[in-house]
């Protein structure tokens, strides 16, 4: 009789053991699914990457700048008369043009208060020089 619990025990214990062993298989499937989804999104986005590279590349071409720019804008070459001399520059006004606005951050660093100084350690008195005459203080 105990011989047959003991067996009926131990079929129990191995039924739970494979079921367990099957969830472990199926989770373990479903991960390896997933990585290969995740695999798969990785490389599509590494090609998209690399598309836009090459887009970039292109699109930034000089060579294709520069006819766009000949194509669409009115520019032409720099003419001598464009450029003017220093002393017919319009003169500086009188009032400071930079006053007229309050500098808030020198308001914050002058209202600031001062460092904090820890005392761990002492301030080392500074050495006074001797006379130049050579005599001694008493």
């Amino acid at each position: 009789m105990i011989l047959r619990i003991v067996n009926l025990v131990v079929i129990g214990v191995l039924v739970l053991a494979a079921a367990y062993v099957y969830r472990i298989k199926f989770d373990a499937t479903i991960q390896a699914e997933r990585l290969a989804k995740l695999r798969g999104e990785v490389r599509h986005e590494r090609d998209q990457i690399a598309a836009l590279r090459a887009e970039w590349g292109r699109l930034d071409d000089p060579a294709r700048v520069e006819a766009l720019a000949k194509r669409y804008l009115q520019l032409g070459p720099v003419a001598p008369t464009q450029f003017d001399t220093l002393d017919r520059l319009p003169e500086r006004p009188s009032h400071d043009v930079t006053a007229q606005k309050p500098d808030l951050i020198g308001g914050v660093i002058e209202n600031s208060p001062p460092p904090a100084t820890t005392g761990s350690i002492p301030v080392a008195p500074v050495p006074q020089a001797p006379p130049a005459n050579g005599a001694l203080k008493q």
